[in-house]
């Protein structure tokens, strides 16, 4: 979460930051008027600015709120201090009566109303904490000063390429239409099973899964420098709410029935809280961890979207690749993650593109985040396999994970959390089946697939 401390002394920067991330409650009659001016509606830049100029008009539904309870408890808090502050004069007075046998009833009998009323400023601190906590809980990141303004995911911006699509001479095939031929892929089955968005993956289609999953940790760990980790698949409401995804996000998550636990939708959840609560050693910074996990998503609001195949499904298998470390590092380390997740896609040679997302398009707990996008010859457009995210203090701020030096005066400080994608592993099984199809349906296995792959080098009809 953002620090309510921050929030309280720059106000206007606040206000800007929420209304780059689009949310400047856009059902508000004073938004309507001005997006109703900004002229041309496929120019989110003109929008934005118009916004801009106007964020002390347009951003009320949850400063305002924010900011009265901020003030009520400040005041409170000042009011139980000054009595606490009372009480311990008193106090020292009535030791000192007592030493010398002077009477100090009266004394007592006013303590006792002081007492009373430093209980009931405690509980209306704690109320108030706790509805400032829920306004905070449900705020977004501010974006970094280098994310790409912009509404929607129109506004990203390219940051560069890599590899060539390449061009066949054949009609290609999608991946679902190429993994039921090959008798790699039963949609049908995993349905009856359990329903839509879900796959069973057979033979060689198996062993690809496995072997991509094998692939990528080997690379992180032994390349990359990350430690391996396998954590567990359910966690607690706590560990979701320490990254981001409660309150706001419980729509998109799978709850066990009777229990406060959820399977989680990313590896992120349970490995960044390994440390929640927890004070770190600077020295030990930057931590840097690789998990392979399934995942397991809801996609509440996404029906009718890549309805076909294994894009968007219910459960799937990803690396994810997290990191902890010092806030002067945190933007450093960003780069060096994004370029970790796309040595996977440069030695298995897939097509990609990296861009940087909008601010509209950011996601609720990053502040800076890359995509990248590997290319589907069967939808002739990239893709999304992996997202590479800079969080700095706002998972760390909502999971108290912090840091110390060394020194006998060093002071704690929150780390910087990063994560992201390693890569999704299903998305990859399908980049490689599409890519790789020749024109009697045959599937070339990667190079640096094939140990791993026992040496096989196609997967046939």
């Amino acid at each position: 979460m953002l620090d309510i401390r921050w929030i309280r002394a720059n106000p206007e920067l606040f206000k800007a930051a929420m209304i780059k991330r689009g949310e400047a409650s856009p059902n508000h009659p004073e938004n309507q008027k001005i997006l109703q001016a900004a002229g041309d509606p496929k120019s989110p830049v003109k929008i934005l600015e118009t916004l801009l100029a106007n964020a002390a008009q347009v951003y009320i539904e949850k400063l305002e709120p924010l900011e009265k309870l901020d003030i009520q408890r400040r005041d409170a808090i000042g009011k139980m201090e000054a009595l606490q502050a009372e009480r311990n004069t008193v106090n020292k007075e009535i030791a000192r009566r007592k030493a010398s046998k002077e009477a100090a009833e009266e004394l007592f009998a006013g303590m006792k109303q002081v007492g009373a009323r430093i209980k009931d400023l405690e509980k209306q601190v704690d109320e108030l904490d706790q509805a400032v906590n829920e306004i905070l809980l449900g705020i977004p990141n501010a974006p970094h000063a280098s994310t790409p303004l912009g509404c929607d995911e129109s506004a990203n911006v390219e940051v560069r390429k890599f590899g060539q699509p390449q061009s066949y001479d054949f009609a290609v095939k999608d991946h679902v239409d190429l993994g039921t031929t090959l008798g790699i892929l039963d949609l049908d089955r995993a349905t009856k099973l359990t329903g839509a968005r879900f796959s069973v993956l057979t033979g060689a289609g198996a062993r690809l899964e496995r072997a991509l999953i094998q692939f990528m940790l080997d690379t992180h760990t032994q390349k990359h420098g990350y430690r391996e980790i396998l954590p567990p698949f359910i966690v607690n409401a706590t560990s979701m709410r320490g990254t981001g995804q409660l309150p706001k996000f419980e729509q998109d998550l799978f709850k066990l029935q009777g229990y406060d636990y959820y399977l989680i939708p990313t590896a992120e959840v349970p490995v960044t809280n390994l440390y929640a609560g927890e004070i770190l050693k600077e020295s030990d910074l930057t931590i840097s961890y690789a998990a392979y996990t399934p995942c397991f998503r809801s996609e509440a609001g996404s029906y009718g979207r890549d309805t076909r195949g294994l894009i968007r499904q219910h459960q799937f298998d990803k690396v994810e690749l997290v990191k902890f470390c010092r806030p002067e590092d945190s933007y450093s380390e960003l780069e060096k993650l994004l370029d970790n997740a796309e040595e996977i896609l440069r030695l298995l040679q897939l097509p990609y593109r990296v861009v940087a997302l909008s601010t509209g398009d950011l996601g609720f707990s990053a502040a800076k985040t890359y995509d990248i996008e590997v290319w589907l010859p069967s939808q002739n457009c990239y893709r999304e396999i992996s997202s590479c995210s800079n969080f700095e203090d706002f998972q760390a701020r909502r999971a108290s994970i912090r840091y110390k030096g060394s020194e006998a005066k060093a002071k704690t400080a929150f780390v910087h959390t990063l994560n992201g994608s390693g890569l999704a592993v299903g998305r990859t099984w399908v980049a490689i089946l599409e890519n790789y199809q020749d024109e009697n349906g045959r599937i070339c296995i990667p190079p640096a697939l094939r140990p791993y792959m026992g040496g096989l080098t196609h997967i046939e009809p």
